[in-house]
């Protein structure tokens, strides 16, 4: 039986990264991955749904290129051809995967690992099965969509975020159970494609746990780009009529449907326990509890990334896999950093921190100052000076509790607010900052001036 220092199970940007980090340490690592390395977020989630973005929104430049004094006429798409470069970039990345891991002298196991107490790993496969030993254990298994048991759904057939990038034709028109980070995106992507986009939310706005000022501007943008939004609306049902499927839905105590062509569920996900089903490890709900180390209730098996909750995130992930090698080596791990959340809309929302609600709730002072984009240089030149960008901050001091920005490629921008956040920085030390003009973040320092009540171009 082969014996490692370390065995990790599940190669996305938790797992992997994990490994890395890991055998850079000195340690013998093994990867265990039942299905493609890079996991969800290369595989079925963030590289392939920002590659399809991408095209989208080239698409909407060519087709707005009137504005620029460009003239494009017949301008056509090919489904296939988007298909065919989402698979070419992460293939592309694939490969960067397994080259790293290769260059870090890690070994990698095809098949899906059953963990047990005693940290013995079962490997099955379709070529054989094998047992490994491991010294500590990493757990890094992900999530995949949840699909609730809708009355009719099974009945009619659907898309969830695990299929929908390799769709063969764009519908005409597409409902979106879930008015969620996921949902919105695909949806922004198919409504710059030409379809005609609902969504239904069960909440009273979408994405919920967002600020609720960007949650309302993403809304209203949204809407003008053609995209229907049902909030405060809870699905009864589906079913099949004449080749169409019927959404069956209710608000307000008033049943409600519509009539699709095609239908795609993502009102969140669940974590893959796969592997793990006998191990006794708490839960807390349905996720694997851990500490701050991310350690589980078993002494040297580790939980990381969806499979431990919190934040969902790939980067939540990878930091959270760095923290538990750095607790396998005995190392001072690192405090909970601050997780930045971006939603690659049309308009983006990139935030950090807390949410203006959050602060109050946590018993702040709180003030508030939002600036607008639309007299921003840079982003009227490039026609994209929609949005806001939001400082909040105990009044007291002016620590900076949270940043909150709305507008195009804003998800590029936030990591400055996240930095000055992580070094506990005050209003009054990006107020201080030579930010470059012209350009799209300099926004940050207007909302830090204007905070302070010294704002030059917003009071």
């Amino acid at each position: 039986m082969q014996k490692f220092d370390i065995a990790i199970v599940g190669g996305g940007p938790g797992g992997y990264v994990a490994a890395v980090r890991a055998a850079k340490e000195g340690l013998t690592v093994a990867l265990i991955e039942g299905r493609d390395l890079g996991g969800t977020c290369l595989n079925r989630g963030c590289i392939p749904s920002k590659t399809l973005l991408k095209h989208a929104e080239v698409l909407d430049q060519i087709k707005n290129a009137q504005a620029f004094g460009i003239t494009v006429n017949d301008v056509s798409y090919s489904i296939e051809a988007m298909v065919e470069r989402k698979n070419t970039v992460v293939n592309t990345l694939k490969s960067g995967i397994k080259g790293l891991l290769k260059q870090n002298k890690i070994t990698v196991f095809s098949g899906y690992g059953t963990v047990s107490e005693n940290k013995t790993i079962a490997i099955s496969s379709d070529k054989e099965n094998m047992t490994i030993q491991a010294e500590k254990v990493i757990l890094a298994t992900g999530s995949k969509p949840f699909v609730p048991p809708l009355p009719g759904l099974d009945d009619v057939s659907y898309y969830t975020s695990d299929t929908i990038f390799d769709i063969e034709e764009v519908p005409s028109k597409l409902v979106i159970v879930g008015g969620g980070v996921i949902g919105l995106e695909i949806g922004c992507i198919f409504n710059r494609l030409g379809t005609e986009v609902e969504v239904v939310e069960m909440a009273e706005r979408i994405i919920p746990n967002e600020d609720e000022d960007a949650t309302k501007f993403l809304t209203k943008q949204l809407k003008k780009n053609g995209i229907s939004i049902h909030t405060g609306t809870k699905i009864t049902g589906f079913k099949s009529d004449n080749g169409k499927t019927v959404v069956e839905m209710e608000k307000n105590q008033e049943q409600q449907t519509i009539e699709t062509d095609s239908v795609l569920v993502a009102v969140g996900r669940t974590p893959n326990i796969t592997g793990i089903e006998d191990l006794p490890v708490k839960f807390e709900g349905k996720f694997v509890n851990v500490n701050q180390s991310m350690e589980t209730s078993i002494p040297g098996i580790y939980a990381i990334g969806d499979l431990a909750g919190g934040y969902q995130l790939a980067h939540a992930a990878s930091a959270e896999g760095i923290r538990a090698v750095q607790h396998i080596l005995g190392q001072v791990v690192s405090r909970e950093s601050i997780i930045p959340r971006c939603v690659y809309s049309f308009p983006e929302i990139a935030s950090a921190g807390l949410t203006e609600t959050e602060a109050k709730k946590a018993g702040y002072k709180v003030k508030v100052k939002k600036v607008d984009l639309a007299a921003n240089g840079k982003a009227i030149t490039a026609n994209e000076n929609s949005g806001f960008v939001k400082i909040i901050a105990d009044e007291k001091y002016g620590e900076i509790l949270g940043v909150v920005m709305v507008g195009a490629h804003v998800t590029e921008m936030i990591s400055t607010g996240t930095a000055f956040m992580h070094l506990e920085g005050t209003v009054e030390e990006i107020e201080s900052m030579v930010f470059p003009h012209p350009t799209v973040s300099e926004a940050l320092f207007e909302n830090a001036a204007a905070w302070m009540e010294k704002g030059i171009h917003y009071n």
